[in-house]
């Protein structure tokens, strides 16, 4: 359940405040419209597992994570899904906010994590006045469609067993590329996010070892690039992401 207790309303320091700026969604937009948000905004610490909003909810803020991480998640008939990370600086749910709809997704806090609440009337009021900002908007909106076709595509092109393949060099390549790195998410949720179940995902990891792939704990080993590229064929129109 959703609970407000351990929370801290913060002022925007300006550090914050020179970040959120340089995202490209605010980066366009005019000082003063830009100014209207910050002034309209708090800031609050929430410690981990905070359940932040609740799908069906209406969208009263803007959310912009500053620190610490965010799980997206959906339930229905006493099952539930994460759907995606959220890591600093990014904005979300835009969509809901944008739309004056209902939240599609619940979101919780992964960790301690540091989220500026933007209320969503004055976004949409900021959409209607300045026109670098509403094309910032629909540019944001165009990346997180094609974001969700691409994770479509995978989920129904490909077996489990090439999901993790290609989920590992991709993250992989945003730990730079080393044939050893890091899980970022924990293997239960890893494998929601991939659609498998926990058992599932244990066998994936044991049959991905001919390919030259080692596990210990989180840390993953590539022994052998060339064998793992060849059987994942990794695409870029559905694993750029």
């Amino acid at each position: 359940m959703r609970t407000h207790t351990q929370l801290v309303t913060l002022g925007m320091p300006d550090s914050h405040s020179k970040e959120i700026r340089e995202l490209h969604l605010f980066s366009e937009m005019e000082d003063a419209h830009f100014q209207s948000l910050i002034r309209a905004a708090y800031v609050q610490n929430f410690p981990p597992q905070i359940e932040l909003i609740t799908e069906g909810d209406s969208s009263d803020f803007l959310h912009v994570l500053l620190s610490g991480s965010v799980d997206l998640f959906s339930s229905w008939n006493d099952r539930e899904t994460s759907m995606a990370t959220v890591r600093p600086i990014s904005t979300f749910i835009l969509a809901a906010t944008v739309r004056e709809a209902p939240y599609l997704m619940s979101a919780r806090t992964m960790e301690k994590s540091r989220i500026m609440l933007i209320p969503s009337q004055n976004v949409r009021d900021v959409f209607d006045q300045d026109g670098q900002f509403a094309r910032a908007i629909v540019d944001e909106l165009a990346m997180c469609y094609r974001g969700v076709i691409k994770n479509t595509k995978d989920l129904k092109l490909r077996t489990s067993l090439e999901r993790l393949a290609n989920y590992l060099l991709r993250q992989q390549a945003r730990s730079g590329g080393g044939e050893t790195f890091m899980l970022e998410a924990e293997k239960r949720r890893l494998a929601s996010v991939l659609g498998m179940t926990s058992e599932n995902l244990s066998r994936a990891f044991k049959a991905l070892r001919p390919y030259g792939v080692t596990v210990k704990g989180s840390q993953i080993t590539i022994a052998n690039q060339q064998d793992l590229e060849g059987f994942a064929k990794p695409n870029p129109l559905i694993d750029n992401r």
